[in-house]
C-alpha cells in the first residue's frame, strides 16, 4: 500500500442531508485508507443552485452537483466522464436501481458526469398531530388543497427556483412539458393556465412564503404550530425522523391536479469529480464507496443523506427510521419531470423564477409574462 499522503477536497449544501451524509462516507473512507485525507467543505443552499461548476472545479476534487450542470458538464468537461473510470458493472447497477429518472440526470453526450448519491422531488409533507387535533383530511385533489389552503394551513416554498419548478409541474399536469419547442417555453393556453392556478394557491398563503425554500417551510413546519400542510417542496427525511426537529412531519405523494398525481420537477444532487484533479484513482474509489448499494443504504443514509439508489428506497430500515418517507413518496419520484439539461438551460432558470413569483405575489398580465420568458429561453438557446 503506498505511504504518499492523498488530500481531497469537496464542495456540498449546507444541510445535514447533503453535508453529514458525505462527511460520514468520507471518514469512515479514510480509516479504511490511512493516507488518504478527505475534506468536505459546504456552502448555502443557493449558492448551491447558482455558481458555476466550472469554477468550483478549480478548487475542489469533488462536487455535488445540481443536474441541470450535467448539459454544460459535457460540453465543457470541467468534470470527468466517471463512466471511463468507474467498473461497469458498477454503473450498471446504478443505472438499473435508478430512483425515478435520477440516473439519467447526470448523464449527456454520451458519458454520466455524476452519480445520483441523493435522489429528490417535490413531495407532500404534513404534521399529522395537527391533522389529528382539527380532524382533518389529507387532500387528495387541488381542490381540496385550495380549500385547505383557504384555512390558513398551507404554504409551499416561493422563492425564485422553487416557483419556477412548481411552474414547470403545473404545464406538465396540464398537459404540456416545458422548453421542448424552439420557439416558445410553453404554449399560450397552458401557460396561462398555469400561472393562474399557482396564483389562484399562494393568494391563500402567507406572503412570508416568497422567502422561503424548502428547507425554510420545514423548519417553519416543525418549529411553530402554525402551519399543517406543504402540497409540494422538494423532500428531506430528516424532519420525519425522530430528535430531528421539535416535531415530525409525514411525507406522502402530492395531490391529483388535472386527473393525475403531481408530476413535480426532479431534483436530487450528484457526486461529481473535478477533471483538475491530481488524485483520480483515489478519488474515484471513494466515489464508488459512496454510490455503492451498502453505503447508500446504511452509513451514508444514518448520517443524514437522502440515497440515490432505488433499494435504500425499498428497504425496511431507511423506512422505519423515517416513518415510510420513501416508501410513501416513491411514486412522485418515478413519474417526476426531468428538466432541460441543455448547455444554456442554467442561463433561463437562473432568471425565469424571478419573474413569476413577481406576479404570484402581485398579479399581472399573463400574456406578457410568458412573453418575457420566451425571450429569455430563446437567448439560452444561444449559449
Amino acid at each position: 500500500m503506498s505511504t504518499e499522503r492523498v488530500q481531497l477536497k469537496g464542495i456540498t449544501w449546507n444541510h445535514s442531508r447533503g453535508f453529514t451524509s458525505v462527511v460520514a462516507t468520507a471518514q469512515r473512507f479514510c480509516e479504511l485508507h490511512p493516507n488518504v485525507d478527505i475534506v468536505w467543505e459546504k456552502r448555502s443552499l443557493q449558492a448551491f443552485a447558482d455558481e458555476p461548476i466550472d469554477e468550483l472545479a478549480k478548487r475542489y476534487d469533488l462536487l455535488i452537483i445540481d443536474h441541470p450542470w450535467a448539459g454544460f458538464a459535457g460540453k465543457n468537461n470541467v468534470i470527468l466522464p466517471l463512466d471511463e473510470y468507474l467498473p461497469e458493472e458498477f454503473m450498471k447497477d446504478l443505472e438499473d436501481n435508478t430512483v425515478g429518472r435520477s440516473h439519467e440526470s447526470y448523464s449527456s453526450n454520451g458519458h454520466q458526469w455524476a452519480l445520483a448519491v441523493d435522489a429528490a422531488t417535490p413531495v407532500a409533507s404534513s404534521r399529522p398531530d395537527i391533522f389529528k387535533e382539527k380532524g382533518l383530511e389529507l387532500p387528495k385533489a387541488y381542490n381540496d388543497l385550495l380549500a385547505l389552503a383557504k384555512q390558513g394551513l398551507v404554504i409551499m416554498p416561493g422563492i425564485p427556483q422553487d416557483t419556477l419548478m412548481n411552474f414547470y409541474m403545473m404545464c406538465c399536469n396540464l398537459g404540456e412539458e416545458v422548453c421542448t419547442s424552439p420557439d416558445y417555453v410553453v404554449s399560450e393556453e397552458i401557460g396561462i393556465k398555469a400561472l393562474k392556478m399557482l396564483r389562484e394557491l399562494a393568494v391563500e398563503m402567507d406572503p412570508q412564503i416568497f422567502d422561503w425554500n424548502p428547507i425554510q417551510c420545514y423548519e417553519v413546519m416543525t418549529q411553530t404550530d402554525k402551519y399543517a400542510y406543504c402540497p409540494w417542496a422538494y423532500g428531506y427525511t430528516n424532519y420525519s425522523r425522530d430528535g430531528y426537529a421539535r416535531k415530525l412531519l409525514h411525507f406522502h405523494d402530492m395531490v391529483e391536479i388535472n386527473g393525475v398525481g403531481a408530476i413535480s420537477t426532479l431534483g436530487g444532487t450528484g457526486l461529481a469529480v473535478s477533471a483538475q484533479t491530481k488524485a483520480i484513482d483515489t478519488v474515484m474509489k471513494y466515489v464508488e464507496y459512496t454510490g455503492c448499494e451498502a453505503s447508500q443504504k446504511t452509513i451514508f443514509f444514518d448520517n443524514g443523506g437522502q440515497p440515490g439508489h432505488r433499494k435504500a428506497w425499498t428497504d425496511a430500515h431507511t423506512n422505519t427510521v423515517t416513518k415510510d418517507f420513501f416508501k410513501n413518496t416513491l411514486p412522485s419520484l418515478d413519474r417526476a419531470f426531468l428538466r432541460p439539461r441543455y448547455n444554456g438551460h442554467m442561463y433561463f432558470q437562473d432568471r425565469a423564477g424571478a419573474p413569476i413569483r413577481d406576479y404570484m405575489m402581485n398579479g399581472g398580465d399573463e400574456k406578457v409574462l410568458l412573453d418575457s420568458l420566451n425571450t429569455l429561453y430563446k437567448k439560452s438557446l444561444d449559449i
